[in-house]
């Protein structure tokens, strides 16, 4: 989807100075189905999630709002349609949501003071701006033909109603963020509109609409300003919906939004999960040290118990990880079980998590001839698996570069099993004992999760990393592009995330004050 000009809104001609060129590349993108989602709970009230019920899922890369995976069809399109008949028919069906949503009481089945009324409002949440009076008169045709005598509808007020709806959620403009921004100085930097920064900011923090208060101030101007624009978002880190997409971002970059394992075992792990992230993001001065070296853990009695630690007075709460080998979030179970393949634990992919999510190296993929979706079976002399992972790295010669950076990793976690108990020798095979030896190249050995988050942060690479997931999060586009300018823009926000003791709400807030965020770039014409 390409678009030229402003949408519905005046000053697309203006020319403005930006005050930094350092600006990412960035297009308009489909909001993903967990946006949609939450935006549809929002502005409708509706709590089903019909879009993950009814519409593809998206691609993660592991972040689904990477726009560069996006590609409109036919089937799309008739899933979107399918969604708004659903949607509007269950609104109009129910009295409370009609009354919440609708301003007013109409007089009459054609009371046309009244239905102005809904389509400014819903139009100005939907759209995420306000609606010009040729916008809302568009919507008047609706009114008459649900009203009108004629066989094909009912003669009902909120039959145009549910019709508004159908189109409005149809619409291109709700559908994408669509970003367009104002001509600078700099050929190919815009400065985003108001509204337009209203938009990045409300699906940044809370993934869903921007409220009264966040459109309101776009109304008054007020969020081109970098130091009002902060303020905003201070307020808006307040609210309960920034700690929910806090724990929808860590799940995508640490990979454990679906995991294989009972679903009561699943919950126990988000509690723990999201208290842990909750606490590093909102609660902690210091980030990255409570992350990944947390010295407790979020546990109930079930949880305790799968761990084979103490549970907490109570029965939940916070409780020590004493002297069993577990610091932070490397030491959940949703984490553990994440990269798992062949329903048991794989050194490679463990291996391969730590490369490109907390250090954000590339690793290859493997040559055409290998078959990867088979473990390792060595020479068949042994059940163990380091013999097996040992062997196939040290007979194939495609293979072993690439391994080598890889298994030494997974297998200094192998001690964790794919639930996240500790054990001592692979499963089924007492024979085949797990010392729990790994090694991070080229930075040394470790044994367990609390001594690889230690090298991790040693490394002085795990920070820079972070702040890239979460660029590459906000841009809508993964991998971020080894440009000197977005080079420049990451250095400058390890920067900033490291003066100030390592706040993440603080590399947050500087995000959003600056240039950066407040501007798009032109992507470069594909040679």
């Amino acid at each position: 989807m390409s678009c030229e000009g402003a949408i519905g809104e005046p000053g697309g001609d203006d020319i403005v100075t930006p005050g930094s060129t350092l600006v990412s590349e960035s297009v308009s993108r489909r909001l993903s189905r967990a946006e949609l989602d939450r935006t549809l709970l929002d502005l409708l009230g509706d709590d089903t999630k019909p879009a993950s019920m009814r519409l593809e899922e998206d691609v993660f890369t592991p972040y689904d709002t990477d726009w560069s995976t996006q590609h409109a069809s036919q089937a799309l399109i008739e899933s979107f349609e399918v969604v708004a008949e659903d949607v509007a028919a269950r609104f109009v069906a129910d009295p409370a949501r009609r009354a919440m949503l609708v301003p007013c009481t109409p007089a009459s089945a054609g009371d046309e003071a009244c239905f102005r009324q809904f389509v400014e409002s819903f139009g100005r949440r939907a759209f995420r701006r306000a609606l010009t009076p040729d916008e809302i008169d568009a919507y008047l045709p609706l009114l008459s033909f649900a009203t009108e005598d004629n066989a094909y509808v009912a003669h009902d007020f909120y039959t145009a109603v549910a019709l508004v709806v159908r189109a409005v959620l149809q619409d291109p403009e709700f559908l994408y963020l669509i970003e367009v921004g104002r001509p600078t100085l700099t050929p190919e930097v815009y400065a985003l509109t108001d509204n337009e920064l209203a938009s990045r900011m409300a699906y940044l923090l809370w993934g869903t609409i921007p409220d009264d208060a966040l459109l309101a101030e776009a109304q008054a101007g007020r969020l081109t300003d970098p130091v009002s624009r902060r303020a905003a978002a201070e307020r808006m880190l307040g609210d309960a919906r920034a700690r929910s997409q806090m724990r929808r971002f860590h799940s995508l970059w640490l990979g454990y939004r679906a995991i294989p394992n009972d679903p009561m075992l699943i919950a126990a792990f988000e509690r723990e999960t999201g208290a842990l992230v909750d606490r590093a993001v909102f609660d902690s001065g210091s980030y990255v040290e409570t992350l990944f070296r947390s010295p407790e853990t979020y546990l109930d009695t079930f949880l305790a118990g799968h761990y084979g630690l103490t549970a907490p007075a109570g029965g939940e709460g916070w409780a020590p990880y004493g002297d069993s080998g577990r610091s932070g979030i490397l030491s959940h179970g949703s984490v553990l079980a994440a990269f798992s393949k062949f329903n048991d634990t794989s050194p490679t992919q463990r291996g391969i998590f730590v490369r490109t999510r907390l250090l954000c190296e590339s690793v290859p993929p493997p040559p055409p001839t290998v078959m990867v979706d088979q473990p390792p079976t060595g020479d068949g002399t042994s059940a163990c698996k380091l013999d097996r992972y040992t062997l196939h790295r040290e007979s194939s010669s495609s293979c072993s570069g690439c391994h080598s950076q890889m298994d030494p990793i997974g297998f200094g976690l192998e001690q964790y099993d794919i639930a996240g108990r500790f054990r001592t020798h692979d499963d089924g095979h007492p024979e085949c004992p797990i010392d729990g030896a790994g090694e991070l190249p080229p930075y040394g050995t470790f044994s367990g999760p609390a001594e690889l988050a230690t090298k991790l942060i040693d490394s002085g690479q795990l920070e820079p990393c972070i702040v890239q997931q979460y660029l590459a999060f906000a841009i809508g586009r993964a991998p971020l592009s080894a440009t000197d300018i977005e080079e420049q823009i990451r250095t400058d926000l390890v920067g900033k995330l490291q003066a100030s003791g390592g706040s993440f709400e603080e590399l947050v807030l500087s995000y959003i004050e600056s240039d950066a965020f407040a501007h798009r770039r032109e992507p470069a014409a594909a040679p």
